[in-house]
């Protein structure tokens, strides 16, 4: 399926639609980290939550679950805020 890949963590990926997959959002993260090391610990945490400043849209909706099931026709959008001061 198609993942789009937010601009700060296109260091991982050098590219802003990458393919990978999975039938949850949590099996999609670890091909991706698979593809491209590290990437998931970036938007998961230690206690496999998804980090507060990070959100996906799955066809266009949000979606919080990492369970949340997929399809290899699906288009999954990583949003990531930026934070600081």
């Amino acid at each position: 399926m198609k993942v789009r890949i937010p601009s700060p963590l296109l260091s991982y990926t050098k590219e802003r639609e990458v393919a990978a997959n999975g039938a949850t959002l949590a099996e999609l993260l670890v091909d991706l980290d698979r593809q491209y090391p590290g990437l998931r610990f970036r938007i998961v945490d230690e206690q496999d939550s998804l980090r507060p400043h990070v959100r996906f849209f799955v066809n266009g909706e949000q979606v919080w679950d990492l369970e949340t099931p997929l399809a290899a026709s699906d288009e999954v959008h990583i949003v990531q805020a930026l934070s600081g001061g």
